[in-house]
Parts: structure tokens; sequence; C-alpha cells
């Protein structure tokens, strides 16, 4: 690696000192003269509707400006497509405080705004709203009878594909099968960082806004088309996000409430979230799969059959892909993957790290570690001997796939080479040990994407894009691109990000946005080497008279020959001598779509857990997890290790703590605290190795990058799950899997 080289070295994060001295400000942290603060009254039943407002002891608060329900909100647009965001289902999307009617609980139905956060605060308290009840739908299971295939599909998401061959024959004439179904709880989204929009009215219609958002356009858009605003009056900014992981990808609420309240009132008005609000936003849906395997005398595949409920709102048909993955991984003849939605009286589910593969995939894999045992065939050996070699859904190849590196390179790292095959084989103390493992898969997209960067004559480097970074590092691969296209250090370079007003970029979202601003940057980077080549090229009496740009190199504020950097000139001088103070360009990568009709590309995992239980009390430690991933390129080990740790974090809640409780007879979520609501803590997580499996994949990007948000999650679940069963003999068929699950039974199926 050369000296000066950037890209693909371990690189601290170029944020990380405004974050860990409190300087970098979040949605909720910016000021403005006359500050208003606004709270949310959220519903108190799941159906029904809003009989009477009563705002008399609110009122009477001091500091308490003014009370918005459905009597009193402002004009707002009238047609359904205009309150559609960038990623919103098929339906009838939501409005808040627009009618009476209530679809969900927690749906706000007032928002009091006063001179303070605390007077807010209290006058909602004293808001009292009457209710007209009606019949409401929470449970998931109940609602099978009247579940449906989506009519319309949602932008993005696949249809399961047409059943191939015979899967209900095949499955019936193999000598090994398991039909199984397994059931995931609701999870629901709580970064750190609550939700919060600060909206400052500069006057004559024209807004700055500061938004907790992945996508600063599409918050503008939306804004634009709800109020009827011009896109050259409002700017949307969100320069750090505490954590989003999906939840923000559609306007939330309290974007809606803050605009229409400064609008309203005319002055700026910020609107936050409280941590119990948090739990009404959107979450992963619920779901119920039933997976049905068979396998010939060689454990080879017969027939997969994948059918998956899952839970939507009333109002719209959130969709996600649960059941296509079995056709990325697994060769087989006999395929029928379907998927129907149950309609619920909650909020519209929304996109949670690896939407629809962390559920899909988790049912899947625990089925692949039922069959092995069935077969009699280790479970990694099941898997290699069924791997496909393209994707057998729509017979495109892969642009890579290195799914079996990464098996390889895992069991080496976790030693499974040690493990005994039979279950309650290993045993220290009271506690058992079951060592499980599981494959993970998601999506390698690339989108696109514009950056314009800047070259100053004292030779630092600006690059400008509106992308968002939602903690994952954006800011400093996109820093570690611009220093090695112009060999410059890193602190000679400033990333501008998070602003409508820069150039275009999509949400941040669905592990693609590495790859997409990596080749925006990039092909900026080379606009500008070109452009001053040009100049350099014209002055009198140049050096590089005669060269050509594949000649050239720009390092260390000057650009010279290659072969013989002395031959060259300042940048400085190149500059002055065009009477300029910067050279700037502008660049959109735009994918190739000609090869993505040809191909599919994807991130692949193997993960391996150590689980330690409790044989009397069925406590569950998972004290070692081995991720081992095939990414593409990875720009920065540094950022790239904390994203794998972060889904496999995530995953262990997934397997064990995350639980939604519902009282169906209130239809209404219980546990909506972090008290009760519980998350993976340090004291539950133990040792986390990441191995990176080299897999640079210039057919998914150009720099050879895939996502890594995502694919940490895919599979952990299912690890610990199997490692569950090999440790206990017991299989626990529905997550999480807690003390009770384990408990009630001995034998070798629970749920």
């Amino acid at each position: 690696m050369p000296d000066h080289a950037h890209v693909g070295r371990a690189t601290r994060r170029v944020e990380g000192k405004l974050k860990v001295t409190g300087q970098a400000r979040y949605a909720a942290e910016y000021d403005a003269p006359g500050l208003l603060h606004g709270c949310i009254v959220a519903s108190a039943i799941p159906s029904g509707r809003v009989l009477r407002v009563d705002t008399a002891r609110a009122r009477s608060i001091p500091g308490v400006v003014d009370i918005f329900t459905h009597e009193k909100r402002t004009r707002t647009a009238w047609f359904n497509f205009r309150w559609r965001d960038d990623t919103a289902p098929p339906g009838r999307h939501f409005r808040p405080l627009h009618s009476n009617r209530i679809l969900f609980d927690g749906q706000p139905v007032a928002l009091v705004v006063a001179e303070s956060e605390e007077a807010a605060r209290d006058a909602a308290a004293l808001v009292d709203v009457e209710y007209e009840l009606e019949a409401h739908a929470s449970e998931l299971e109940a609602e099978r009878p009247r579940a449906y295939r989506p009519p319309r599909k949602r932008l993005a998401i696949p249809r399961p594909p047409k059943p191939r061959g015979d899967a209900i024959g095949a499955f019936e004439r193999a000598p090994h099968k398991i039909d199984a179904r397994y059931r995931l709880s609701a999870e629901y989204h709580q970064p750190m960082e609550l939700f919060a929009t600060t909206c400052i009215w500069e006057g004559q219609g024209r807004f700055t806004i500061y938004d907790k958002t992945q996508g600063v356009r599409t918050c503008r858009a939306y804004v634009c088309k709800v109020f009827g605003l011009s896109r050259k009056n409002v700017r949307v900014i969100n320069h750090h996000v505490g954590g989003a992981f999906g939840s923000g990808l559609r306007p939330q609420a309290n974007l809606y409430c803050a605009v229409m309240a400064s609008r309203a009132l005319k002055r700026a008005v910020r609107v936050s979230l409280s941590r119990q609000q948090m739990f009404h936003i959107g979450y992963r849906p619920d779901t119920v799969q039933d997976v049905a395997l068979a396998a010939d005398e060689a454990g080879n595949l017969q027939s997969i059959r994948h059918h998956a409920l899952a839970a939507t709102s009333i109002y719209e048909d959130y969709q996600e892909n649960l059941v296509n993955w079995a056709a990325l991984l697994y060769r087989c003849d006999n395929v029928h993957l379907t998927y129907e939605l149950a309609k619920l009286n909650t909020c519209t589910p929304v996109d949670m790290r690896a939407p629809g593969a962390a559920s899909g995939v988790a049912a899947l894999e625990c089925a692949m570690d039922e069959l092995s045992y069935v077969v009699g065939v280790d479970p990694i050996e099941l898997r290699r001997r069924n791997a496909t070699v393209r994707d057998d859904s729509t017979g495109k190849r892969f642009t890579a796939k290195a799914l079996d590196s990464c098996l390889r390179a895992g069991a080496a790292a976790f030693g499974w080479h040690r493990r005994p095959s039979a279950a309650r084989s290993m045993r220290e103390g009271h506690e058992l040990i079951g060592w499980g493992m599981a494959v993970g898969v998601w999506d390698a997209f690339a989108f696109f994407h514009s950056a314009r960067v800047r070259l100053t004559a004292d030779g630092r480097i600006e690059v400008l894009s509106a992308v968002s970074d939602i903690g994952t590092g954006t800011r400093t691969i996109m820093g570690q691109i611009a220093a090695d296209a112009f060999g410059t250090p890193m602190e000679e370079v400033t990333v501008s990000l998070g602003d409508s007003a820069l150039p275009f970029a999509p949400m941040e979202g669905g592990s693609w946005t590495a790859a997409s601003v990596s080749a925006a940057v990039q092909s900026a980077s080379l606009a500008v080497k070109k452009s001053l080549f040009r100049r350099a090229r014209k002055m009198a009496g140049s050096p590089l008279a005669g060269a050509t740009f594949e000649d050239i190199e720009v390092r260390a504020g000057r650009i010279g020959l290659a072969a013989d950097p002395a031959r060259g000139l300042a940048v400085a001088d190149v500059l002055k001598a065009a009477r300029l103070t910067h050279l700037e360009e502008r660049s959109t990568f735009v994918p190739n779509l000609l090869q993505m009709f040809k191909y599919v590309s994807h991130s692949y995992s193997a993960v391996f857990a150590e689980v330690r239980v409790d044989d009397e009390l069925g406590v569950v430690r998972v004290t070692r997890v081995v991720c081992a991933t095939a990414a593409g390129r990875v720009l920065n080990p540094t950022t790239a290790r904390s994203q794998i740790l972060g889904g496999v974090v995530m995953g262990i809640g997934m397997a064990l703590h995350e639980e939604a409780v519902v009282d169906h007879r209130l239809g209404r979520l219980m546990n909506h605290n972090l008290a009760e609501y519980h998350v993976p803590t340090h004291a539950d997580i133990h040792d986390i190795e990441v191995v990176f499996v080299d897999d640079p994949d210039p057919k998914a990007s150009p720099l050879g990058v895939k996502g890594l948000g995502e694919i940490g999650i895919v599979g952990t679940a299912a690890a610990v799950a199997n490692a569950i069963y090999h440790a206990t003999g017991r299989r626990v068929r529905e997550f999480p899997i807690t003390v009770d699950k384990i408990l009630k039974t001995s034998d070798s199926a629970v749920g």
C-alpha cells in the first residue's frame, strides 16, 4: 500500500472528536430566536374516533401558545399521492391530525405548542380526549383468515417468484424432511437519538429545517408536496444522526407537526418525540413463517416451501422480501414461496436493518439446521452441497459469490472442527455449551448519486454531497477517497454532507451508500484532476506540455509526472495562472443498468455462535460469535468492523431480548419503554470476532464496494438459536428465545 493511500486503511472517524466532546449537533440541538416547543399527544385507543378534545386545562399552563387538533389544522395537500414519500408502501398514506379517525395505538391526536419544552409536556398531559372505541385487530395469527396477498407491489421489493417444479410432491417422496413453524416478535426502533425536528421560520414562506432523517431530499420533497411549498424555499439539514437503522427512511410525525406549527405561528418550532412515542414510529413486523424442506439420502434438497404471514397497518400494505432468499442460497428444482399480509391497528411497519432478510433468513437457516440433524450431516456441509451458482428465481448470474470462503474462514476462526455433532454433548459445570451456525445474504445495490469536489489554491480538498451519515462513517470514507485521489493527508480534506442544498443523493439505507457515494466522489475527483491538468499543460514553459493525463499524478499540492515527480507544478501556481481561487467539478454516478439485467449482486456472511445455557434455570449467555463476511472491497476496516459488530449485537437482540408485549384486549403495546422492552446491554455481549473475506467486486460498483450495514445481522439470530439446540437438545422456534420457552419443554420442538 503506498504511504499516501487511505482507502483500505483503518482510519478513525473524522467527526469522532466532535461527537465525544459533545460539539456535534443533532436535530433537537439547534436554537433560534423565539423558539417554541411542541409536544404530541398520543391516542389511548387503537381504533375508533375522537369525539371531543378538551384543551381548557392544558391552556391554563403558563407559556402555552396554541394547541392543534384535527379541528384546527392548517391547509395541506388533498390528493393521496402528495403525501407519498420515497419509500412509502402502497395504500392511503397517514396524515397526522387530519381527521377524528383513530387508526392505531399511539396515533397523534393533538399538538401542544409552548414557550418551553416543560410547559408543552405538562400541558400535553392535561389534554382530555374523549373517544368512541371500535373493534380492533392486534394479534397476527388471529387475523390469518383475513390474510391477503398485497394487490400492489411496493417499489424495489420483489414478489415471490412463480413456483418451480412440484414442491409438495417432491416433499412427500423425499426420505428426509422437516416442516416447522417459526414465530418472530415485532421489534421496535430505539436508536440513541430521539426523533426531532427544529423548523425555523425565515419569513416570506421560507424554512430551514433540522430533522432526524436518512435523506434530506426526501424530507424536503415531502414538506414541499404536503404544504405546497417551493423547493427553493425549503432547506433540510441533518449534519449528524444518532442512529436510524431504517427508521429515518420515512418522514415521521414530528416533521409534519413542526412545519405545520411553524407555518401557522410564523415562529421557529421544535417537536421532539419521547422515548415512549418512539415505539409508534414504525417497527420490524412480527411474522409467522412455515418452512418445509426435504432432502434425499445424500442431503441434496428436493423441495423448498416457505410461506410467511407478516403484519401491516390497516392503511398501508407494507412489504418486505421475506421468502425469496432460499433461491439465492440453495439449489433446488421444486420451490414454492408465498407471502401474505394481515392488517393490524398499529402504525405502518418501517424498514429495520436488513428488512425481510433478518426475519426470513432466520427461519430458513433454523430449518436448514433442523434438516442437517435429520439427514445426519454437518450443518456446513449441508449448505455446501446445496449451494447455488446463480439466482435460481431469475436465472441471473452473481457478480461474485464468496459464501464458501466465508464458511471456511469463519469455521477456522471459530474452531468448528472441534464441535461434536450430538446435542447436549458439551458441558461445563451447570452450564450446557452449544455451537451453532447460519449463513446470511443481503442485496448489494448502487444508486444514482452526485458529489462535488473542490480543489483550492492552498491544496485543500472539499467534498460535498447531500448524503446523510447515519453513524456508519460515510464522512470518513468520502474523505479517504478524495485524499487518495489528490495524494493528500486526510487533514487536508473537508467533507460537507446532510444538506438538501448540496448535490443530489438518495436516502442512506439498504447498504447502498458506500458503493454509490464512493463512485461519485471518485468520478468528481477525476474530473477536477483533468481540469487541473488541462490548465497546467497550457501554461507557458509547462513541464507537462507533452504529457498525457495518464502520465501524471496529483500529490501533496503538486501536479507532475508519475515517473518523475520533480517535473511538475504547484497547484497554487496553476490556479494563479488561470486566475482562479479554486477548481470545482460535479459528477453523478449512474449504475450500469445493462449489467443489472445480467447480474445480481449480494454480500454474504457465515455466523458462528457459542452459547452457554444454565441447565436448571434456562438462562442463555452468548459467549462467542465469529462473523465472516464477504462484502466487496473494504474501504475502512475500522468503520466496517463497527458495522458488523452492530449488526451482530442487533441479531443477538432479535434472538434473545427484543419482544413486543401487547394486551390484545386493549390492542395496546404494554412495554413501550426501555425498562421493559429489553435490548442487549454491555453485560449481554461478549467476544465478537469479525473476519473479512477478500471479495473485491468491480461488477457490483466501480470501486468493488458492497454494503456492510445490513449483512452483520442476517443469520445471527439463527446461529444463536441453532447453538441453543446444540446445547440443550430443545428446539425453540419462537423468537426471542426467553427462559420460559426453554424451560417449558424438554423435547425437541417448541412453538
